[in-house]
């Protein structure tokens, strides 16, 4: 698994929190900025990390969180347009943090030269979110508290399973990989997982960490 990282959420709504949420599970260290009173209380009676009621967009706030410090900052407010300068904020005062905007259909191309990644609401859960902040070799495709979780897993170099076919491979009862490297075609036993490649699998929620471990070593 990756290490533990620091990582501001800005924006405490429904999405944003439960990224936050998603993100302290996972042992990352969290800083939430929330300029409404209300939601800044309902963030920090859940104790998921440090949080700071003000703007976002404003550079004293932001200096509060400390960008320089952090891996990571996601702006997921209900507005496109305040993302878009929370990610100009954060990329001025810390050039190298990983940016993250929730953005509008048609205004992707705005974010090209801001945020280093974008992703739209109707694409957006929180395990997603906390995928692409993370920068794990995973991507949630289906999550979020479901018995079946769709995982896209990149095989690691000294993974048990790198460079053996599905048919060498014995796989924990409720797993089962689904697609191929170019994720076009149906896995079958004579699919060989090679190191560095991506593959679709359906994961039962109490096999995700043994199915993880030999797929990434």
């Amino acid at each position: 698994m990756s290490h533990a990282k620091r990582i501001i959420v800005a924006g405490g709504g429904r999405v944003g929190l439960r990224t936050a949420r998603e993100l302290a599970d996972r042992g990352h260290e969290i800083v939430l900025i929330e300029k409404d009173a209300e939601r800044s209380d309902q963030a920090a009676d859940e104790r998921i990390g440090m949080v700071i009621e003000g703007d976002a967009t404003s550079p004293p706030i932001l200096e509060q969180a400390d960008p320089r410090r952090a891996d990571a900052i996601a702006a997921l407010t209900d507005e496109a347009g305040t993302n878009l300068a929370v990610c100009l904020a954060a990329t001025q005062i810390a050039p190298n943090v990983r940016t993250l905007a929730r953005t509008d259909a048609g205004t992707e191309d705005a974010y090209d030269e801001i945020a280093d990644a974008t992703i739209l609401p109707q694409e957006l859960s929180a395990a997603t979110a906390a995928d692409i902040l993370s920068g794990d070799e995973v991507r949630t495709i289906v999550g979020d508290h479901h018995d079946l979780e769709i995982l896209e897993i990149e095989v690691g170099p000294d993974a048990p399973v790198a460079g053996r076919t599905l048919a060498e491979i014995n796989l924990p009862r409720g797993s089962l990989v689904i697609s191929d490297r170019n994720r076009c075609c149906v896995a079958r036993g004579d699919t060989e997982l090679q190191a560095g490649e991506r593959y679709v699998v359906g994961v039962e929620s109490g096999v995700v960490d043994e199915v993880l471990n030999l797929f990434r070593g």
